[in-house]
């Protein structure tokens, strides 16, 4: 909860909030030192694979600013894999982000605080690639875990790490369903849209920001009901569409209304919108009703996850 009032736009004027967690899903980055011997310098494994010999002909827009912001001298090769496709809501643009630097400067000896980490990340993808994007999943890639993050109006941000009970976690768990609508959307594009419409939509701006405050009451009260923070969700959704018209579409509606119909209390398009990720909230005697009539989407399980982002350092003679 709280999305939209990440951006700095908003926050460096109103402040900012949001409710958020990682899972278990990742963003796997490899990098090593890479010998002379070849007609490249630098090697880079995606969905792509690229061989240059200068940073700035490094064609996909995070790494080349990424390697130019660290100053990579050497040759280096770099392999990305991830668990969930891009473009899909779940940040995994920020993870990537997160963990290249991580890994930069592990091969550069040197330690990486949470905080410095999303603070980079944050400087690399808004000010240095000049993406239209918010603030949360760099913090959220970096620090990992459920929090309230806060955004003030001079840049700086906390992180409270959401304590609940083991019981409590797990009904909220037991509780949200996640489906892959099949739509892939460029976020950055979606987020101008909002952002233009900032000074038009300062209602429901200031009530989204409210709701963080109100679903994180709901969650740490034992006595609530936790159906509650479903048609909380809802809400949010509801404001969240209001935000920009390429938010929603009328495939993501009518899939929101055959959820609720067939038992569902809530959900939302994660991350920007227009595509992706839907997440609902559910009555676990619901859930396989909701499955059928979404069968023709994926649904992927998921787990709450308490790690930010990690190196691993490997040695080949281990």
């Amino acid at each position: 909860m709280g999305g939209g009032t990440d951006y700095p736009a908003w926050f460096r004027e109103n402040g900012g909030a949001v409710l958020a967690t990682t899972i278990d899903k990742y963003c796997y980055v490899s990098c090593r030192h890479l010998p002379p011997f070849f007609s490249h310098k630098h090697r880079l494994v995606y969905s792509k694979i690229e061989n240059v010999r200068e940073i700035s002909q490094i064609e996909h827009p995070a790494a080349r600013a990424i390697f130019d912001w660290a100053k990579i001298d050497g040759g280096l090769e770099v392999h990305h894999d991830g668990d969930l496709p891009a473009r899909s809501g779940l940040g995994s643009s920020s993870s990537f982000t997160v963990g290249l630097v991580h890994a930069f400067n592990a091969l550069k000896g040197q330690m990486s605080s949470k905080e410095r980490l999303a603070k980079d990340a944050i400087h690399i993808e808004q000010n240095l690639i000049g993406e239209s994007v918010g603030s949360q999943d760099q913090i959220s890639a970096a620090y990992g875990g459920f929090n309230f993050i806060k955004f003030y109006q001079d840049s700086s941000f906390s992180v409270v790490p959401i304590i609940l009970t083991e019981e409590r976690r797990s009904e909220l768990q037991s509780h949200l369903m996640l489906f892959f609508t099949g739509f892939s959307r460029i976020a950055n594009e979606i987020a101008k849209s909002k952002i233009n419409n900032f000074k038009q939509r300062i209602h429901e701006l200031n009530n989204i920001r409210q709701m963080v405050d109100e679903g994180l009451a709901i969650l740490c009260d034992r006595n609530a009901p936790i159906e509650r923070f479903g048609q909380l969700l809802d809400d949010s959704w509801q404001l969240k569409r209001q935000l920009s018209e390429k938010v929603s579409s009328p495939e993501i509606d009518q899939i929101y209304s055959i959820a609720i119909r067939a038992g569902a209390l809530g959900g939302k398009i994660l991350g920007a919108g227009g595509g992706g990720f839907m997440l609902l909230f559910a009555p676990p005697e619901r859930q396989h009703a909701i499955r059928e009539s979404l069968k023709n989407l994926v649904h992927v399980s998921f787990r709450f996850d308490e790690s930010g982002s990690k190196v691993v350092l490997y040695q080949p003679n281990e």
